[in-house]
């Protein structure tokens, strides 16, 4: 059997060998809470932003993707949500299945009514797709502008028009995962934006530059006026003060100071953290992050358990129907 070391750090060749044994045997398991929550979690809680990994000889990954994740199973993340009292979930497609849902609708099947999900289209997805998307439980596209790179002005104001308009006769909004400084190029859409915006990971605003970064006022802007919502996961996206990120303190607690009725929480479970010298011929091992551990951040960022039902539970329900 091969060892982890040899699995995550082997070439492709390897990885390929590898789908070729059992999944349990060939991968390590995606991170499981080790601290316990420490605060009462309000029922009905969702968790607003996690991924499923599948067995790759059943949804394989897209070639042009630009890394190779181990699998994050249906069960391991049920296991994670019984540990954090959540009830609810909305899965969002990752970036390495491309514009094939396959993995994600499946997924939407086996938990049922208590998920929704976020769909990767193109300009060549038809109609058609959109409505059995819908009756499957997707409520929302996403646009990932950060995992590849794309930071031209220009095209992010058109890859959001085009968005808005495909999802025309949907009761579905737009997801987006970019930085600061994109959300200032596209503000003005979305001041003026048919469908509900949902920023990903803090809208890309870095801890250690604190809230007066460049950007970060326009978020704000967009948060106060209602006009998009923020989802404060994956607090380690946003720094490097690991474990407990004393530095996203202050983007969280701004955030929901300008509008709690606009913020979102989630986990970002399996942890699928990229990196520079991340190589698409390898299999990237999922980062093992305790999410115990972070959730229990949440209280010290809305402190008032009406704030945390609102995020949590209130939140999710109207903007996902869950």
């Amino acid at each position: 059997m091969l060892s982890r070391r040899e699995i995550l750090m082997g070439t492709a060749a390897a990885a390929i060998a590898a789908l070729d044994r059992p999944v349990k045997t060939a991968f390590a398991k995606a991170a499981q809470p080790s601290t316990p929550v420490n605060f009462k979690v309000p029922a009905g809680a969702c968790d607003c932003h996690t991924h499923i990994f599948g067995d790759p000889r059943r949804f394989p990954f897209a070639a042009g993707r630009t890394y190779t994740p181990e699998p994050a199973s249906i069960e391991e993340m049920r296991t994670l949500h019984r540990a954090l009292h959540t009830e609810r979930v909305v899965l969002v497609q990752p970036s390495v299945y491309g514009t094939d849902n396959a993995c994600i609708l499946d997924a939407l099947k086996q938990f049922g009514p208590i998920a929704r999900g976020v769909a990767v289209i193109d300009s060549s997805t038809p109609a058609s797709a959109l409505d059995e998307f819908d009756r499957a439980g997707i409520r929302a596209i996403r646009v990932n502008l950060e995992t590849f790179g794309q930071t031209d002005p220009a095209v992010v104001r058109q890859r959001f028009q085009a968005a808005i308009e495909q999802i025309k006769g949907h009761a579905w909004h737009i997801q987006i995962f970019t930085r600061l400084s994109l959300i200032e190029a596209i503000s003005e859409q979305v001041m003026v934006s048919p469908v509900p915006v949902v920023f990903d990971h803090f809208g890309g605003a870095q801890g250690a530059l604190g809230v007066g970064q460049p950007g970060f006022d326009t978020v704000l802007k967009l948060v106060r006026t209602g006009k998009a919502y923020v989802k404060v996961t994956a607090p380690y996206r946003s720094s490097k003060l690991s474990p407990d990120y004393p530095d996203v303190a202050p983007l969280a607690q701004a955030l929901i100071a300008a509008n709690p009725e606009r913020i979102l929480w989630g986990t970002d479970w399996p942890h699928p953290l990229q990196t520079p010298e991340t190589k698409v011929t390898e299999i990237m091992p999922l980062a093992q992050i305790d999410d115990g551990r972070v959730f229990d951040l949440f209280p010290t960022w809305a402190p008032d358990p009406a704030q945390r039902k609102t995020i949590l539970v209130d939140n999710p329900a109207r903007l996902f129907g869950l």
